[in-house]
């Protein structure tokens, strides 16, 4: 396992601080999710049950360890040190401040594990004019430009229906996590991290942002279709809708060949991309009639035969059902010792040597808080006593 020997100490919750802790995890690393004794992880008790347990939880805090213990109080506080002291990293996603108003702030870190990387995971920054202000994906995808840039043309805004933003800055993390650590293998110094929802969304713009940098317009709503490249997008076969991406003449000429129009290359209006995206609902209206006349299946066939990027919009069913999907092994099953067999998202970064595997179900709240403490050295009494006083 490419992290076996590193070890995490998680305070995260929700989605995008969990999404960032699961890739550390799914790549071996010892990841130590820290919750608390009553109330856990939120995400514990939302989305659709197995067994009585939650598979969006599942998905985000498989391959995790689980400590309970109240942070309010200062002997959990003392547990979070030792913890730290082991550690080779700390995520979390709370507030800015709020680490230091426990008494876990940078130089805190430091004092305890002078190497250590500490990430943080925010929805708008360490700093800045909004650092305070409370944030969620939605939050994150209006105000970072992306949902302006979604929907259709005259239409409302829109949000992609997935958290994108928290997945995003989540993956972020993790990247940035990863680098921290190299850089300490190379300098022996440790690092503080962090990635921002908002800013993570507001990366993602590409050429949209680019565009608008050289011509200060605001780009234009195209739903299905692209932004600068015409024909592209969603087109009608006689039962169903074909996604087909020619991305430049290359393609176009062999999407043409493909329908059978060659004759279009010679027309004045789609000669060059920019032509056709002028007159992009016309030669949209060219390619349908044609591919009104086959199935999607004959078009699938016809066009990947000739080497045109084009797929079916594919509903969740047939996606886990897809050969390719499956072959990917893209939707797996965990044996959870108490909730049985879950399903959870696989793993979307393959290593051929040593890939990700699943070495550990997600936790039950608190399954290993005696384990961890009896590591740090307690005893039986000593863990009794710490359950007595609601600490764990």
């Amino acid at each position: 396992m490419q992290l076996a020997g590193i070890r995490v100490v998680d305070l995260t919750r929700i989605v995008a601080g969990p999404f960032c802790s699961m890739f550390l995890a799914d790549m071996g690393a010892e990841v130590i999710k820290v919750e608390h004794p009553h109330e856990g992880d939120p995400v514990r008790k939302q989305g659709a049950a197995r067994n009585g347990y939650s598979l969006y939880f599942a998905s985000f805090n498989r391959n995790k360890r689980s400590i309970t213990l109240d942070l309010r109080s200062e002997k959990g506080k003392a547990i979070l040190r030792e913890l730290i002291r082991r550690a080779d990293v700390v995520v979390n996603n709370y507030r800015p401040g709020v680490m230091d108003k426990m008494g876990f702030g940078r130089d805190a870190l430091r004092g305890l594990k002078r190497d250590i990387v500490s990430c943080h995971v925010t929805g708008f920054g360490l700093d800045g004019p909004y650092r305070d202000r409370p944030s969620f994906d939605f939050i994150a995808q209006a105000m970072s430009g992306f949902m302006s840039v979604n929907g259709v043309e005259g239409g409302p805004p829109m949000r992609a229906a997935p958290p994108i933003s928290d997945l995003v800055a989540g993956a972020y993390a993790a990247m940035g996590i990863l680098a921290a650590l190299l850089r300490r293998v190379r300098t022996g110094e440790g690092e503080e991290v962090s990635t921002a929802l908002t800013d993570g969304m507001t990366s993602m713009l590409a050429f949209l942002a680019t565009n608008y940098f050289a011509d200060g317009r605001q780009p234009l709503r195209t739903g299905n279709d692209h932004a600068l490249v015409a024909p592209y997008g969603l087109f009608e076969a006689a039962d169903g809708q074909i996604a087909v991406a020619p991305s430049n003449d290359t393609y176009y000429f062999k999407l043409m060949a493909a329908l059978e129009l060659d004759h279009l290359e010679c027309h004045p209006e789609f000669q060059t991309n920019a032509e056709r995206f002028e007159h992009r609902a016309a030669i949209n209206a060219e390619i349908n009639a044609r591919t009104r006349s086959g199935t999607v299946a004959h078009w699938i066939e016809k066009l990947n035969a000739a080497g045109v990027p084009c797929g079916r919009v594919l509903g969740l069913g047939e996606v886990f059902d897809d050969p390719q999907t499956r072959h990917q092994r893209m939707r797996i099953t965990i044996d959870h010792p108490e909730h049985g067999p879950l399903d959870v998202l696989g793993f979307p970064i393959k290593f051929t040597d040593d890939p990700c595997r699943m070495h550990r179900p997600p936790p039950v709240l608190g399954a290993d808080t005696d384990a961890i403490l009896a590591e740090l050295g307690r005893d039986a009494a000593a863990i009794a006593a710490l359950r007595a006083h609601s600490v764990i």
